[in-house]
């Protein structure tokens, strides 16, 4: 429980942190910069998960996992080629989003995927609802809402230059 919570923590911050580097040492903001980052980030992250996979000697073990998969070998292969695929999907809409709006922009959004994902798994594979993760799904959607409504207030209150701006003026 607790790996999980240090890894919303440093999801959250990572894409802050991207943020920060777009606008501090990158300085420039364009497709080719956002392909690098994401290029940059995952084979950090690829690489740092070898080392720890090859350190604690649990590659022996993914031969004996993928034989004991129930569905067959082929299937375990495409499960993880699918998990590859649908994680890189979202790293590329997770830095866009960085990159059109902001990384909180970005961190609320992926707060609604998780409530959306705990709900589905509930509905369609009869997922137990524990008290920590209804917790989390209460959260996950009170910071959604939090930030849909100050972005609400603050575009309420904001003034719009219009094709009148003569009164703005004077």
């Amino acid at each position: 429980m607790h790996f999980n919570l240090a890894a919303s923590i440093l999801y959250g911050l990572v894409l802050s942190l991207t943020q920060l580097a777009f606008k501090k040492v990158v300085k420039r903001e364009n497709f080719r910069s956002v392909m690098d980052m994401i290029i940059y980030q995952q084979l950090v992250a690829t690489c740092v998960t070898l080392i720890g996979l090859f350190a604690s000697g649990e590659w022996k073990d993914i031969k004996m996992e993928m034989e004991e998969y129930e569905m067959g070998k082929a299937s375990y292969v495409l499960v993880l080629t699918f998990i590859a695929i649908t994680w890189q999907i979202f790293n590329i809409g997770g830095v866009g989003l960085l990159f059109e709006v902001s990384s909180l922009f970005s961190n609320a959004i992926s707060f609604l995927g998780m409530l959306i994902v705990h709900i589905l798994g509930a509905v369609f594979f009869q997922d137990q609802m524990h008290g920590i993760k209804a917790i989390s799904m209460v959260l996950a959607a009170w910071g959604f809402i939090s930030y849909m409504y100050q972005q609400y207030f603050d575009e309420r209150n904001t003034p719009h230059i219009g094709k009148d701006s003569s009164t703005l003026e004077g």
